[in-house]
């Protein structure tokens, strides 16, 4: 069995860390951070490591020197976090089951994985360095139009290829959430599957998992052509299927939901059908949140919602917000993080949840019953979910 310490420790003091994620806190409290992320920044001459506490509603930068980052990283896999994603030069290093104290390090599961981040980010203001890099080519982006044969990304694309890996991010942070073994995952409404493939990428290719991933749409010559494209690049474990949420019904037993852009009550479809299947992860991309506006009603915000285009995206945030604690109420814990930046599409709002056995559901509930209260909401996950809420 790996020592944490002992690993924290060598990664530090030889340098080869270039990154790690903190998740499922110990503690379900707002004043914490619910993540955080470690990665080396070059300032001057100097080694430091940039420690991002993500907060509920922001996140809270420090430039930390290398020992005292090692000694608060091993203090929050000790006390704060269940689980951690260490990457270095070398090697991940996935930690299950931390956060019990000191006496109970040994018990913590230690697995060693290919490395994914094999080259560290270590300058301010230097290129951002991604999963998918630049000047490499990916088979299933050049493929699709993103990169050129030899892997430079096209000027036109490059908005796609930046949406690509920030979602590649955001699935890179709640890997730990996800079990061990074939992953079974199904994408609704997959569309052109950029991300479906991107997704597949990572899972297969940068961390070796097997899985068995459904792309669903309803465009019969969509799906034709992501499938004639998936035999074509030998993508194991991918398919796509004509079939839309409501009629897709070998959902049991699923690890990961995806719904990407899926329009106004689709979307709630898509959330209540992953929580009925138990799902352990579900990522979700709302589109066009029209439902909520006309039920809006609040004296204090009658300013705001007299005008139709700020009662549109003021209900826009509600409907999010209402998801969110909906899903907090039948026992997820839920992120509300930027998609990509709010230049590049108005759908930039990514639902992140992660199944949290033992979760505060009453609070959760409570929570979302005094809020809906407010602005006279009754939205269509909850009446979805009617029957999986808390009395």
């Amino acid at each position: 069995m790996t020592d944490i310490v002992l690993l924290v420790r060598r990664l530090f003091a030889n340098g080869t860390l270039t990154g790690a994620t903190l998740s499922r806190p110990r503690r379900s409290d707002p004043s914490r951070p619910s993540r955080v992320t470690i990665a080396p920044v070059r300032i001057g001459d100097d080694l430091r490591y940039r420690w991002t506490a993500h907060m509920t509603t922001r996140s809270i930068d420090e430039n930390l020197e290398p020992e005292i980052a090692a000694a608060r990283l091993i203090n929050s896999l000790e006390h704060e976090f269940r689980q951690g994603l260490l990457q270095a030069t070398d090697a991940d290093w996935q930690i299950l089951g931390a956060g019990a104290g000191a006496g109970a390090r040994a018990g913590a599961r230690v697995l060693r994985r290919p490395a994914t981040r094999p080259v560290p980010a270590d300058q301010h203001d230097r290129v951002k360095r991604r999963i998918l890099p630049d000047g490499e080519p990916v088979p299933f982006l050049v493929e699709l139009g993103v990169m050129t044969a030899d892997g430079k990304v096209r000027a036109k694309r490059y908005d796609k290829f930046r949406q690509v890996n920030r979602f590649l991010e955001l699935v890179t942070d709640v890997l730990p959430a996800l079990p061990n073994g074939r992953l079974r995952i199904v994408d609704f409404g997959s569309g052109k599957s950029y991300l479906t493939f991107a997704l597949h990428h990572l899972l297969t290719v940068v961390h070796g998992r097997d899985v068995d991933l459904v792309g669903l749409d309803l465009k019969t010559d969509t799906v034709e052509h992501c499938e004639a494209l998936a035999r074509r690049l030998e993508a194991q474990g991918l398919r796509f299927e004509v079939g839309d949420i409501a009629g897709y019904d070998a959902l049991s037993g699923v690890d990961l939901v995806v719904s990407l852009h899926a329009c106004d009550t689709a979307t709630d479809e898509a959330l209540d059908r992953a929580v009925r299947a138990q799902a352990a992860v579900i990522l979700a991309v709302p589109c066009c949140q029209h439902e909520l506006a006309p039920q809006l009603e609040n004296a204090a915000l009658a300013p705001l919602l007299r005008h139709g285009m700020l009662r549109e995206r003021f209900a826009a945030d509600v409907t999010d917000a209402a998801r969110a604690q909906l899903l907090g109420a039948v026992g997820y814990d839920v992120q509300v993080v930027e998609f990509v930046e709010l230049e590049h599409t108005p759908k930039n709002v990514l639902l992140r949840a992660v199944a949290r056995p033992g979760r505060d559901v009453a609070k959760a509930m409570a929570d979302y019953r005094a809020f809906a209260g407010e602005l006279g909401i009754d939205p269509a996950l909850g009446r979805l979910l009617a029957d999986r809420l808390p009395a």
